[in-house]
């Protein structure tokens, strides 16, 4: 196969740079693209911690399909198939609810770097990078639906403790790795109905979080992002962390901001807020996923709101501020192909941003020739992108159109089968 994706990829080539394109740049910018596959798809966000407990934090995972991990090896080994089939060098997206505590009862606010030290060697020796999120769901002092705005100080002083231990692990993990940790503060708290008071908690919030990042983390090893929702199950009157809180509190605090398209109206286009954020902001954070009427965090597809949103990423020239990571959770599939198709559409979404002929488009757009502008647009939507994104997969190493789903079945039937 590959001596005629070598060839579909010539002409290929030959149709973009009628239009300016060079195919080989665009190719060369993707395969230094870096997507973080987020851990708690392969086990429907169960984590180790408490086995069979309730996930909690509005959270709702659906499907039955087996094979789901169920234990730290386990998922470790359904990763290292998925980034087998998907080109380029990734990074892991996980929960400090995944620590390794083999067996023993540990506080949140205990953990140390000694119990991700599983997945950090796991992730050297894989070529991956590494990214946090302190969990503040499925647990007893989370169960009213609050943590870090929480009411009583003590709840609320454990939730912070969380986060202070969190962003030290992740430090380590980066200085470990020698790459950068992205480490991503999301809280379930909110209300079900219409609170008498909507200040205070905010309030509560805004400090938990000065006194989490009070200590200085080189920036080097550990950047810091918050994430906004419009409502969860159990909050759908009122959520603390509202957009316009954490947009307000990033800004003031120098942090990033975490995107997930999952979490806004489902009319609203998250690619509009793009060029406006990054004029005020450090980076974003991009958790893309796919809600379905609600946040209901389907696999991504390679669908108008994810290409728009790489094409804002692109064509504003954000790549260098903006880290990419998936969000969802699809217990109806195969876990691993849900992790593959995402990622793989999610990189398919930038290449298609990296084919654009942007000095064509700007030019038009510059002298009004918005005749042009619209007509280039079109006809990028039937050249083919596919012939340039099958040479990428040959080139990186892995399978090339749906050769992939092969290895999946194959691992299925050899190794997912087998778990009871």
């Amino acid at each position: 196969m590959s001596t005629n994706t070598q060839a579909a990829y010539s002409l290929a080539r030959e149709r973009y740079a009628d239009l300016g394109v060079d195919t080989e740049a665009a190719l060369r910018m993707l395969a230094a693209i870096s997507i973080s596959l987020h851990c708690w798809q392969g086990d429907d966000v169960g984590g180790f911690e408490n086995a069979g407990g309730e996930l909690g934090g509005g959270l709702a995972v659906t499907g039955q399909y087996p094979g789901k991990a169920r234990t730290p090896d386990e998922l470790r080994s359904d990763l290292e198939k998925a980034v087998s089939l998907i080109p380029g060098r990734h990074r892991l997206d996980l929960h400090a609810s995944y620590a390794e505590l083999s067996g023993k009862k540990v506080e949140r606010t205990d953990y140390t770097v000694a119990h991700f030290q599983g997945w950090i060697d796991w992730c050297k020796a894989q070529g991956l990078g590494f990214d946090f999120n302190p969990t503040y769901f499925s647990h007893p002092l989370a169960a009213d639906g609050f943590t870090l705005s929480h009411r009583d100080p003590a709840v609320r002083q454990y939730w912070i403790s969380h986060g202070i231990a969190c962003r030290g692990i992740a430090a380590e993990a980066g200085r470990q790795l020698r790459r950068t940790v992205v480490t991503n503060f999301w809280i379930p708290d909110g209300s079900k109905d219409w609170p008498a008071d909507r200040k205070a908690p905010r309030e509560r919030l805004a400090a938990a979080l000065d006194e989490i990042f009070a200590p200085e983390i080189d920036a080097m090893w550990n950047l810091d992002a918050v994430e906004s929702k419009l409502f969860g199950l159990g909050s759908e009157s009122y959520v603390v962390g509202s957009h316009e809180f954490y947009l307000g509190y990033a800004i003031t605090r120098r942090k990033l901001y975490c995107l997930d398209t999952g979490h806004f109206h489902p009319t609203e286009s998250l690619a509009d807020k793009i060029s406006s954020l990054m004029q005020f902001l450090p980076g974003l954070l991009l958790h893309v996923s796919r809600g379905v009427r609600w946040d209901s965090d389907h696999v991504v597809l390679l669908d108008d709101p994810t290409r728009a949103l790489m094409e804002e990423v692109v064509r504003g020239g954000f790549l260098d501020r903006t880290f990419i990571g998936l969000d969802y959770f699809d217990a109806s599939i195969n876990r691993v192909a849900a992790w593959v198709i995402g990622t793989r559409n999610t990189l398919k979404a930038v290449l298609l941003a990296l084919l654009e002929p942007a000095d064509h488009l700007r030019t038009a757009e510059a002298e009004g020739d918005y005749t042009t502008r619209l007509a280039l647009f079109e006809e990028l939507k039937s050249l083919p992108m596919g012939a340039v994104w099958e040479e990428h997969c040959r080139r990186m190493g892995v399978p090339e159109g749906m050769a992939w789903l092969q290895e999946v079945r194959r691992y299925e039937k050899d190794i997912l089968s087998k778990r009871t």
